[in-house]
Parts: structure tokens; sequence; C-alpha cells
């Protein structure tokens, strides 16, 4: 048994906090944002709900067996670890790489410019806010998460529950009015809700793409495997608690949205949920851009918590430098691992844009979830006798696999630039594979450089690494 002062990763994280963890970093800027590009894509009213149900259901699919391999592999690290104990280290590493100079700081940076910009638009309206301020604050809201993280676990665990109790009030009050009206027989934005007229089939994969970024984060778990209490209980209950919880979230969202608000009206609106409020909440009409930005921050917390497990495992592997498999004295927190994600993101958040970004990003992380699931299937086939406390059915990962390698393809098709920057960036991590991971190919000279700047970062950061096991 370890001590109290014994330096490593404590389980801290129960099923309140692994459920809230799920659900603020899901329910981020997506639900607020989305309904304009799946109603868009779709055509119609009654298209768009069905396809917001049908990637729910898809979204729990992967979550579920994700659930499987977070209760088979016991490691912490996510896609990562998985993909090395299925497919082996350079697919892994593949992922690692793309996780820190692609994924990671592109998602975080969408994120934290539409906080940016649901803080600083309401006092410019109806004017646009200036880029340039959006951005700092968009910077400010990442720094306030990485701080925290670098704090405490329990501080970080603590506030992502309270968030996300704003932030489910935040859907709430969207919810309560819309389903009141429609109560009370104000149904006409439904008399035509399956015209086809709008109709277009080549669209329709593009309204499922953006129906599926609104759930983005079912996976943020899995990162954290080895810091959840009873893991066996505690994963495949939040997860699926969570998935259940947002999906219907969602479609009585979008629901309340169309019983207010014409097809029409969402389509030229530029924030859906502050159109909601001004038509349904007279008076609170104000609050919504702030409850927004909170999602927006619960979400950045969350991803800021979870991402740099994924390159403390990797360290830990021996795929990353060992400086990032270790963690503050005191803090018990994985300090260097989180603060190397700082810099990425402020970069991206200057230089991007919000929907290019969006589209820079997804090609990679699709295209490794289906990797991930594949491995689940070579996993089993491999392995039938291992243990696994929660199992589903190879129906849910073929049909996750088969998706995800259409919606790669669809990137490719609909955004042929930035998927294949994505897809070149990614490609970039194979040559340093072979050069430093493989094989240590370096010079001495380098290699002894090296040690010496981790021993004095090691010295300044206050780090060491883990002194128990821990899975």
């Amino acid at each position: 048994m370890a001590s109290t002062d014994t330096v490593y990763l404590k389980r801290k994280v129960n099923l309140l906090g692994s459920v809230c963890l799920i659900v603020g970093t899901v329910v981020g800027s997506g639900i607020f944002i989305a309904p304009k590009g799946v109603l868009r894509n779709s055509g119609n009213v009654g298209l768009s709900l069905i396809i917001w149900l049908a990637t729910g259901i898809f979204s729990t699919f992967g979550a579920l067996c994700y659930a499987e391999l977070g209760t088979s592999i016991k490691k912490s690290g996510g896609h990562y670890i998985y993909l090395l104990e299925t497919l082996g280290p350079m697919p892994a590493f593949l992922r690692l790489w793309a996780q820190f100079i692609l994924i990671r700081p592109a998602a975080s940076s969408v994120v934290a410019l539409a906080f940016g910009r649901y803080i600083v638009e309401p006092f410019f309206s109806p004017c646009s806010a200036p880029t340039l301020l959006v951005k700092m604050i968009s910077i400010i809201g990442v720094s306030f998460a990485v701080a925290v993280n670098c704090w405490s676990v329990t501080l970080t665990t603590r506030l992502q529950i309270a968030l996300t109790t704003v932030k489910m009030g935040a859907l709430g009050l969207i919810i309560v009015p819309g389903m009141i009206k429609l109560g009370s027989g104000q149904t006409e934005n439904f008399d035509s809700a399956f015209d086809t007229s709008s109709l277009t089939l080549d669209k329709l994969p593009l309204a499922f793409y953006a129906g599926l970024y609104a759930y983005a984060g079912w996976y943020v778990l899995n990162y954290v495997t080895e810091e959840v209490i009873d893991s066996k209980r505690n994963i495949p209950l939040s997860i699926i608690l969570s998935m259940v919880t947002v999906t219907i979230s969602y479609l009585l969202t979008n629901i309340s949205y169309y019983t207010v608000m014409t097809s029409q009206d969402v389509l030229e609106s530029n924030a859906v949920a502050v159109t909601f409020a001004d038509r349904a909440l007279q008076g609170f009409s104000s609050v919504i851009p702030v409850l927004v930005a909170v999602s927006c921050l619960g979400s950045l917390l969350g991803s800021c918590f979870t991402t740099p497990r994924m390159l403390f495992s990797g360290s830990r592997e021996g795929q990353w430098p060992i400086l990032f498999a270790m963690i503050h004295i005191r803090r018990h927190t994985p300090l260097p691992a989180v603060l190397i994600m700082y810099p990425m993101i402020v970069f991206m958040i200057l230089a991007g844009e919000l929907f290019g970004l969006l589209n820079f990003y997804s090609f990679s992380r699709w295209l490794f979830m289906g990797l991930t699931t594949m491995g689940l299937m070579v996993h089993r086939y491999r392995n039938p006798d291992l243990p696994r406390p929660f199992k589903v059915h190879l129906f849910f990962p073929a049909v996750f696999t088969v998706v995800c390698f259409f919606i790669v393809g669809m990137s490719l098709y609909s955004d042929p630039f930035n998927t294949g920057i994505s897809f070149a960036l990614t490609l970039t991590g194979i040559p340093i594979y072979f050069l430093v991971v493989q094989k240590q190919r370096l010079p001495l000279c380098v290699i002894r450089a090296f040690h010496t700047l981790t021993k004095k970062l090691q010295i300044l950061l206050e780090v060491m690494p883990q002194e128990v096991q821990t899975y």
C-alpha cells in the first residue's frame, strides 16, 4: 500500500466525477453551433432530428467499444494505449504524434475560439467583435484551464462537476420553454417536417459529420483509466449514463429550437441558442452567451485534464521523452505533460480560423478511432481468454469502424486541402519513429545534451517518476 506522501497519480475520479468529465467535455460549443450545419445539409426539420438521434446512437456504439477496452486494458492513455496493445507500436506512435502536433491543439483551439467569441460578441452586438480580442480572451480561457490542471486533480474534478451542472442548466433553459410551448399546441413548425424539396443526398454525410462534432469527447474517460475509482464498474456505467443523458438532452434541445424557430430562422442565425433566447426567454437572452462560454470552458478543462495522460502514457512506454512520465512531487499532477500542450494550443488559436480548424483535425481523429475499434476486434481474436468485465457484441465495433473510415473518405472529398495537410502532418511521425523510437539513431552528443536538459527541467519543475505502479 502506498503512503499519502508517495508520488503517483491517485484514484480520485468517482462515478459522479466520471459522468461529469464525459458530459462536461462532450457538451461544449457543439449543441449551440452544430444545429445550423445539420439542418442546412439534411434539408428538413424531420431528417435533422433523425440525424441527431442517429449520431447519438453511433457515438454510443463507439463509447461502448471503448468501455470494453477500458476494462480489459487497464492502463491510462485512451486511443494510444489501445493501438499499442492491439495493432503495435507504430500506429500507436503516429496517434500520439498526431495528438500532440495536430488533434488536441486544433480541437482545443476550436472550443477556445468559441469561448472567446461568446464572451466578447455581446459587447459589440450587432457589429462583429474584433478578431484579435476574441483570440486574446480565448488564450485567457486556455491559460485558466491549464493552470487549474497543473494545480490539483481534486480541484479540477470539483470544478468540472460545477461547470457541468451549469451547462446542463443552460440546456434546461432551452428545453423547458420549448417543451411548454410544444405541449400547449405550438406545432406549426413541424407541419412539413419531412419536406424533401431542399434535400440533396450528397450533403447528408456532411449533416452526419456536423452532428458527430457535437458528440465529440465521449472517449475522454479512457485517458484516465488508472485514476478512476473501481474502474471495472465505473467506466462502463459512467459511459452509458453519460451518452444516454447527452443524446436525450440534444434531441430535446433541437425539438425546442424548432418549436420556437422556423427552419429559416435557424439557418439565418449566427448563434442559434441566442436567437432562441430572444424569442422564448425575454429578459434572459443576455445570460445565454455567458452560459455557452461556461460550457466551452468546461470542455477546455476536461480536455486539458485528459490529453496529458496520453503523453504521460506514451512516455512511460518509452515512445515519448521521459520527462513527460513525471509528476509533481506535491501536487501529484502530470505537470510537464499538461504544460507542453499550452504553446501548441496558443499557436493554433493565433494562426487558425474556427471552421477550417474543425476540418483540419477531424480527419486524423476519425482515422485513428476507426483503427482503435478495428484493434478491438483484433484483440478479441488474439486474446480470446482475456478477462473482459464488460463485453460488447462484435456488431458494435464492426459498424463503428466502417462508418469511421467512411467519414475519413468524406473528409478527403469535401475538403481535400485541409484534410491533405492533416494527413501529411500525421505521416511526418514515421521518420521520427524510425529515428528515435524504434531504435535510438541520434548522435551520442545529442542524447547527452537531451539527458542534461531533462535533469535541469526535472529540478526546475519539481517532478519525478511515479513511485507506485498504478495498473
